[in-house]
Parts: structure tokens; C-alpha cells; sequence
């Protein structure tokens, strides 16, 4: 009976396509689309054949560099949280302690007592 059903043992697990995981494909799909309306825009435009083809040829073997090394350095989820760690501030700076009196005090909990009452 195993013989004819496959087990699916990739559950949960990213989409990975020759080395690249899951928004990374996104990337380097939408980077193709954007030299591809690039190459038809110069094309219709009137430049030189010999001068758009290589540009193209260029920035596409880029493209695909940069997502390559881009999926291998951050992986799955990491470049996602690489920018939001460069989002958070490294230090803040309390000009009082008004704040942590009034936690101490109460005054912030009665004040969530007239938000929940309104």
C-alpha cells in the first residue's frame, strides 16, 4: 500500500528553488520583469541594439548574483530581520522619571480604566 501514495515530508518548509528560498525568488523574478520592460523601453526608444543587449545580459547575470548571495548570507527569514534590527533605535533617553513614578504610582493604570470605561 506505500507503494502507491507518496509521503509529502515537506511540510512547512520554504519554498527553495536551486539554492534560492522563499521572497528571494520573488526578488529575482520581479528584477527579470523590471529588465525585461527595461530592454523594451530602450528598445522602442531607438537605442542601439549592441548597446542594449550587453546592458541587459550585464544586469541580469548581476541581479542574479546579488539574490544568490543575498538568500545564502540571510537565509529564510533573515534579511527580513536584519532590516528591522537596523530600524531600532540603540539607545533611548529618559529626560525624567516621570514615567516611572507615575508606573509606580498608578496613574497610567487609571487611565486605562477611563479608556476601558469609554
Amino acid at each position: 500500500m506505500s507503494l502507491i501514495y507518496q509521503i509529502n515530508k515537506g511540510i512547512n518548509k520554504p519554498i527553495e528553488f536551486r539554492g534560492l528560498h522563499g521572497q528571494y525568488i520573488a526578488y529575482l523574478v520581479a528584477g527579470l520583469g523590471l529588465l525585461l520592460i527595461g530592454f523594451a523601453l530602450l528598445y522602442i526608444s531607438g537605442v542601439s541594439f549592441a548597446l542594449i543587449l550587453p546592458l541587459t545580459f550585464g544586469l541580469g547575470i548581476a541581479l542574479f548574483f546579488v539574490v544568490t548571495r543575498l538568500s545564502k548570507r540571510f537565509g529564510v527569514h533573515g534579511l527580513g530581520k536584519f532590516i528591522a534590527k537596523r530600524g531600532l533605535p540603540k539607545y533611548i533617553r529618559f529626560r525624567s522619571r516621570r514615567v516611572f513614578i507615575e508606573l509606580k504610582t498608578g496613574a497610567i493604570r487609571s487611565e486605562r480604566a477611563w479608556y476601558d470605561r469609554n
